[in-house]
């Protein structure tokens, strides 16, 4: 079931919108768009992101570097800074909430993915020093970071059917999550849910790690 279609069966109104989340005026355009129609911004979820595919610091082009930046963390300076605009302005006892999806790989690096590691290293203390700013000014807006392993995405399960030897590649995926499975999309936007209601209220410049222990 699409997420439209979700919500709407439980009479809760969606908008769509479709946004270049790197460009700082379809951004704005976005969030007045929120404000018009619903009034008020409780919580941001910054998803945005692409890989440039396996490319070390040797082989990685400098052009594919500065795309998987601006898309993957270019999108989350952009969105935090419009989404505090409106937040602060709001008021009361609960300011609201961002939450950025970073990665594993903004906590332990991976070499193959010198692109890709470097803009999810960045979202994870971008996450933080928002987190901190909102905290000293009293805006009571929370900043966290969800850190998901590998995930069965439709993309992700995509790559590895293509990949030529799949059955190799499932059994070295598996071999790094010592859980013993890869997750599920639910798995993390269980933890996203979480980190956007008022039960994680204690909860800011927090690091979410959701990976299956991979990164233990």
């Amino acid at each position: 079931m699409k997420l439209r279609d979700f919500c709407e069966s439980r009479g809760v109104p969606v908008l769509l919108h479709q946004a270049n989340v790197g460009d700082d005026a379809a951004v704005r355009a976005m969030i007045e768009r929120t404000r018009t129609e619903f009034g008020r911004l409780d919580v941001l979820v910054n998803n945005a992101g692409i890989g440039a595919g396996i490319g070390d610091i040797e082989h990685q082009t400098l052009e594919d570097y500065h795309k998987v930046m601006r898309v993957t963390c270019d999108s989350v300076f952009i969105g935090s800074k419009c989404a505090i605009e409106l937040m602060k302005a709001q008021g009361g006892s609960i300011g609201g909430s961002i939450v950025n999806v970073s990665s594993i790989h903004g906590i332990k690096a991976a070499a193959h993915e010198a692109a890709y590691s470097a803009a999810k290293g960045a979202v994870r203390l971008l996450t933080k020093s928002v987190a901190l700013h909102c905290a000293r000014n009293g805006y009571r807006i929370r900043s966290n970071s969800v850190h998901p392993g590998y995930i069965l995405t439709t993309q992700m399960v995509a790559w590895m059917e293509r990949s030529a030897n799949s059955a190799d590649l499932n059994a070295a995926l598996l071999a790094q999550h010592p859980i013993g499975f890869l997750g599920q999309p639910e798995d993390i936007a269980n933890g996203i849910l979480y980190l956007a209601s008022e039960e994680s209220r204690f909860m800011t410049g927090s690091e979410l790690v959701i990976d299956g222990g991979y990164t233990l």
